[in-house]
C-alpha cells in the first residue's frame, strides 16, 4: 500500500502508469544496402523563381502592403538513390519585422527509411501532435511496421523589451520529443504514441515571468482499427495527458509521486486528463452504408503538441448513406454534443447538427441536387439557473437547390447552372421570440452560363448572383455579374490569356449604396517546358453613389499588377553505367 498520498497524487501515478507502461521495447537490425549500387550515383534538380506585385489604392495602405517581393529555390540531391531535398523562402510581405522569413528543411529517404532535418512534421495522433517542428526525425515505414522519432523545437520564445509598449505577448521556448511504433494493415492496426514537452524557464526575460508561466506535458496516445468481418469496422482513437501549468510549483511530496520523478514531477499545479474517440462502420445489405462515432474531450484536456483544441465537451453523431434506383444519391447526417462534463460551469449548452442530401442524374444532360443543413443550440442549467428571458434557444436552417444542364453540338459546348439558398437564423425562446432582434434571413440565386466555342477553343462565362439579408431593421442587397474569357495559343498551348469585367451593387437599406466595377487581365507562357512566366493586372473602381450624400461617384482606385517567373532545371546528373 502506498503510504502519505493525497487524492491528487495518486490520480497522477496511475495516469504515469498507463503511460508508462505501454511503452514498446525496439531492436535496429542492419539497413539493407544491396540496391545502392543499381541506382544512379548523383541526380541534382530544383526549381528557382520569384513573385512580385504591386498596389496601389487611393484611400491607402492600411490593409496590403504597396510591393510584396518573394524569392524562392529549392534543390533536390539524389545520391545513390538516397533523396535529399533543400529549401529557400525570402519574403518581405511582413512590414512589422525588418528580418526575411527563412526556413531551411532537410528530408532524406532511402527506401522504406525517411529522415527530417529542419522545420519538418511527422504524423502523429491528432490528441498527440499535429504541429510542426524544428529538430531531427527518423521514420521507417513498411507495409505494416511504422516506427518513428523525433526531438526539436516546438515553437521559438517571443522575448520583447518589457518597457516597449508595442512589445509581442511573450511566449517560452517549448522543446519536445516523440515516439511513435505501429503495426498493421489499413484496417487491423494499432499504433502507440508518445510525446514530452516542456518550455525552457531562461528563454523569457524576468520581468514577464510573472506574467506567463512555463508548461510542461507528457501525452501517450493510442489509435487502432478493427474489422473482424468484410460489412464492419471499429475504429478508436485515445490519449492520456500528465500537465502542469506551472514548472515552479511545489513538486507533491509523497511515495506515490515519487516513483515517477525521473518522467515526470508531479506538482500542484499538474493534473491529469483523457480524451478519445470511437466509430463504427457498417455496410448493411441494399447498399446501405453508415457510421456511428462517440467523442469525449475531458475539462481542460491539454497537449502543448497540439493548436488549440476544444475541451470539456462529449458528442455522438451518425451518418448514412445509400443508392435508389442506381441514379437517386442519398445522405444523411445527425449528430449531438454537449459540454459542461463535470457540471462545474455556469451554464450547459447543447448542440444538434444534421443534414440531408440528394443528387440525381436525369438523362445525358440533366443534373439536380438539393440539400438541407441545420442546428440548433440550446442552454440549460449548470451551477446557476438559467433566466428564462435570457435563455438560449436558437435554430439556424438553410436549403439549396442546384440544377445543371449541359449539352453540346458541332460547334459549341453549352454549360447552365442555377443555385438557389434560403438561410434562416432564428430566436426560438418563447419569451424573446418576438421582440428578438438577432433573427436575420438570406436568400442568395446564382447563374451561370458557360459557352465552349469549340473552333476558336475559346471559353467565355457569364454569371450573374443577387442576395438579400433581413435583420431587425435592417435590409441588405447585393447584385454582381461578372464576363470572363480565356484562351490557350501556339502549337503546344502553352501561351494562356484570359480576362474578365465586372459590376457590383451593394446597398443597405436607408444607409448607404456603393457601386464597384472593374477589370483584370492575365497572361501566362511556358517556355521549353522549364521556364514558366506569368503576368496580370487589375483595376478597380468604387465608391458610394448615394445621391443623398455629399460623395457621390466613384473616386476611389485600387490598381494591382504582379510579375512571376519560375524554372525547374536539371543541374547535374551522373547516370549508372
Amino acid at each position: 500500500m502506498i503510504k502519505n498520498s493525497t487524492p491528487r497524487s495518486r490520480m497522477m501515478a496511475i495516469a504515469l502508469s498507463l503511460i508508462l507502461c505501454h511503452l514498446p521495447f525496439c531492436t535496429t537490425s542492419a539497413q539493407d544496402i544491396a540496391t545502392i549500387a543499381k541506382s544512379d550515383p548523383l541526380i541534382m534538380t530544383g526549381s528557382v523563381g520569384t513573385a512580385n506585385t504591386y498596389h496601389y489604392s487611393s484611400v491607402g495602405d492600411g490593409y496590403a502592403s504597396p510591393w510584396n517581393n518573394t524569392i524562392y529555390a529549392n534543390l533536390n540531391i539524389s545520391l545513390y538513390g538516397i533523396s535529399m531535398p533543400f529549401s529557400f523562402y525570402y519574403s518581405n510581405d511582413n512590414t512589422s519585422f525588418s528580418y526575411p522569413h527563412i526556413t531551411f528543411n532537410l528530408t532524406p529517404t532511402y527506401k522504406n527509411w525517411t529522415g527530417h532535418i529542419g522545420q519538418s512534421s511527422m504524423a502523429f495522433s491528432s490528441y498527440v501532435l499535429n504541429m510542426s517542428w524544428s529538430g531531427v526525425g527518423l521514420e521507417y515505414n513498411s507495409d505494416r511496421l511504422r516506427v518513428g522519432a523525433f526531438y526539436g523545437r516546438l515553437r521559438s520564445a517571443v522575448n520583447d523589451d518589457p518597457t516597449d509598449p508595442a512589445a509581442r505577448k511573450p511566449q517560452y521556448r517549448r522543446m519536445g520529443w516523440g515516439f511513435k511504433v505501429g503495426y498493421g494493415s489499413s484496417n487491423n492496426y494499432i499504433d502507440l504514441y508518445l510525446l514530452r514537452a516542456y518550455d525552457c524557464l531562461n528563454t523569457v526575460n524576468e520581468a514577464w515571468r510573472d506574467v506567463i508561466s512555463p508548461q510542461e506535458n507528457i501525452v501517450v496516445g493510442l489509435r487502432g482499427a478493427v474489422t473482424p468481418v468484410k460489412w464492419a469496422s471499429l475504429t478508436a482513437n485515445v490519449a492520456a495527458s500528465v500537465f502542469s501549468t506551472d514548472t515552479r510549483a511545489e513538486k507533491v511530496q509523497d511515495d506515490a509521486a515519487a516513483r515517477w520523478d525521473k518522467v515526470f514531477d508531479v506538482r500542484y499545479s499538474s493534473m491529469a486528463r483523457f480524451a478519445g474517440d470511437a466509430t463504427l462502420n457498417l455496410h448493411l445489405p441494399g447498399g446501405i452504408n453508415t457510421s456511428v462515432c462517440y467523442r469525449m474531450i475531458q475539462p481542460d484536456y491539454t497537449s502543448l503538441g497540439t493548436y488549440y483544441m476544444s475541451n470539456n465537451y462529449h458528442s455522438l453523431g451518425i451518418s448514412a448513406s445509400t443508392m435508389l434506383f442506381h441514379k437517386i444519391s442519398l445522405s444523411g447526417t445527425f449528430s449531438g454534443q454537449k459540454d459542461n462534463l463535470t457540471n462545474k460551469q455556469l451554464f450547459t449548452t447543447s448542440g444538434y447538427v444534421y443534414s440531408a442530401m440528394a443528387s440525381t442524374r436525369l438523362g445525358n444532360h440533366f443534373n439536380l441536387s438539393a440539400s438541407y443543413n441545420g442546428y440548433t443550440q440550446k442552454q440549460s442549467d449548470g451551477t446557476a439557473k438559467v433566466n428564462d428571458s435570457t435563455r438560449v434557444n436558437r435554430q439556424l436552417n438553410s436549403f439549396s437547390l442546384t440544377p445543371t444542364y449541359m449539352f453540346d453540338t458541332d460547334q459549341l459546348g453549352h454549360n447552365i447552372s442555377v443555385t438557389a439558398n434560403f438561410t434562416s437564423n432564428k430566436d426560438r425562446n418563447k419569451y424573446t421570440e418576438s421582440v428578438n432582434h438577432s433573427n436575420v434571413s438570406t436568400m442568395a440565386l446564382g447563374m451561370n452560363y458557360g459557352l465552349h466555342v469549340k473552333p476558336w477553343e475559346t471559353d467565355f462565362s457569364l454569371s450573374f448572383s443577387h442576395q438579400q439579408t433581413k435583420g431587425y431593421r435592417s435590409k441588405y442587397r447585393s447584385e454582381v455579374g461578372t464576363l470572363s474569357a480565356s484562351r490557350s495559343f501556339l502549337q503546344e498551348k502553352n501561351l494562356h490569356l484570359s480576362a474578365s469585367m465586372s459590376l457590383c451593387y451593394n446597398e443597405v437599406e436607408r444607409q448607404s449604396k456603393s457601386l464597384s466595377m472593374g477589370g483584370d487581365i492575365s497572361v501566362g507562357y511556358t517556355l521549353k517546358k522549364a521556364h514558366t512566366f506569368s503576368a496580370s493586372a487589375s483595376f478597380n473602381k468604387y465608391g458610394d453613389v448615394n445621391i443623398s450624400k455629399t460623395r457621390s461617384n466613384l473616386d476611389c482606385t485600387d490598381i494591382t499588377c504582379s510579375l512571376n517567373y519560375a524554372y525547374t532545371f536539371s543541374l547535374l546528373e551522373i547516370k549508372r553505367k
